[in-house]
């Protein structure tokens, strides 16, 4: 479907310094493939779908689409933009025209389409993402899930043989994610050829036929999901698989905001797919301030999800203390019961720092 070689992209720094920022990038793409783009930032992954799409020019190789090199001369960009969607990460949507206006524009323009014919098939995209009834409204009216899911129709009514998204999640808040993720799991069962830059390592995993892990410039190592997760060859990819994401709070009982807290675990758990692990976190930590701290006790709550084996872990540091709170005589044993009974496993240990309580959840 789509030939991509020996692609390189550079461009020359204010100092007067060559910065090369794709290098010798050789792919295939076939046609029905999901392929999630992934690896650390500033390393070229968005550069290498804007350079497949014509909107930041590659300077080196070929792109081959249909027998025929698209970084030839007089290549009709009409034509490549028609054949290859973009959704981006800030929507990009016409904010002085309604939603079905955005969806039809193209269509009409670009098409041929007339109006009534444009507005029918729009209103099918909008159905197909879940937005008919906002057909109406303006952009400015919409949340940023709503207005990513337009965008994704807005291109479906271009009829693109394939769809490059941009970190389609990134500037979504995190309570928002999952509506557009879902979507783009459907078009990955109805068979639509994606290729998607994400930081979304769980939905990378469970959505993508292969992965593209892009280090410095290059496609540092590629391959199928169960290979790049479980058994990734090279060091960077097994440094960057198995990074863990972890959200850290300073727990005074005499003056702290707990439930602004609360809120916060939640938006890390839904970020990182595991909303149901939410109210979990929320009682153990509740009956830990409110039934184990002493007055004054200073602790640090630390929660660490591990993004390759979705391991959930909460660590919980009392300053200065030497005995286990799950035996003081304070502790109440309703509370403690909870928390025993929540946690999948749990470890206690006595640090310099202080005395360590540590659960799976």
């Amino acid at each position: 479907m789509i030939q991509v070689n020996h692609l390189s992209k550079s461009y020359i720094s204010p100092d007067g310094k060559e910065v090369q920022v794709l290098k010798d990038i050789t792919c295939h793409i076939e046609k029905g493939e999901v392929i999630s783009i992934i690896g650390p930032s500033g390393t070229g992954k968005s550069t290498f779908l804007r350079a497949l799409n014509l909107l930041d020019p590659p300077t080196g190789g070929e792109i081959i689409i249909d027998n025929q090199n698209i970084l030839e001369k007089n290549y009709p960009l009409n034509k490549l933009r028609q054949h290859m969607g973009m959704v981006f990460q800030n929507f990009n949507l016409f904010e002085h025209l309604t939603i079905l206006e955005n969806l039809t524009i193209g269509p009409i323009k670009l098409l041929g389409l007339s109006k009534e014919e444009a507005e029918k098939e729009a209103m099918q995209m909008l159905r197909k993402v879940g937005m008919s009834e906002k057909a109406d409204v303006m952009p400015s009216t919409l949340s940023g899930g709503q207005k990513q899911r337009v965008a994704i129709a807005r291109c479906l009514c271009m009829h693109p043989a394939i769809i490059l998204f941009d970190e389609p999640t990134s500037a979504l808040d995190p309570t928002m994610v999952g509506e557009v993720l879902s979507v783009i799991r459907q078009l990955a069962k109805e068979g639509m050829t994606m290729l998607i830059v994400t930081h979304e390592m769980k939905f990378a995993r469970d959505v993508s036929t292969r992965i593209l892990f892009i280090n410095e410039g290059t496609i540092y190592e590629e391959g199928t999901p169960e290979q790049i997760f479980n058994h990734p060859q090279r060091e960077a990819t097994h440094t960057f698989i198995n990074r863990v994401r972890t959200l850290r709070y300073q727990v005074d009982k005499s003056d702290c905001d707990i439930y602004g807290f609360f809120t916060e675990v939640m938006q890390f758990c839904i970020h990182y797919g595991i909303p149901e692990k939410a109210r979990l976190v929320k009682h153990i930590i509740d009956e830990f301030v409110t039934s184990l701290l002493r007055p004054n006790e200073l602790s640090t709550i630390i929660l660490s999800f591990s993004e390759n084996d979705y391991t959930l872990t909460l660590s919980i540091l009392i300053e200065g203390m030497t005995e286990s709170p799950l035996s003081r005589q304070i502790a109440d044993d309703f509370s403690v019961r909870i928390i025993r009974g929540m946690a999948k496993s749990f470890t206690e240990e006595n640090t310099p720092e202080g005395y360590l309580f540590k659960c799976m959840l």
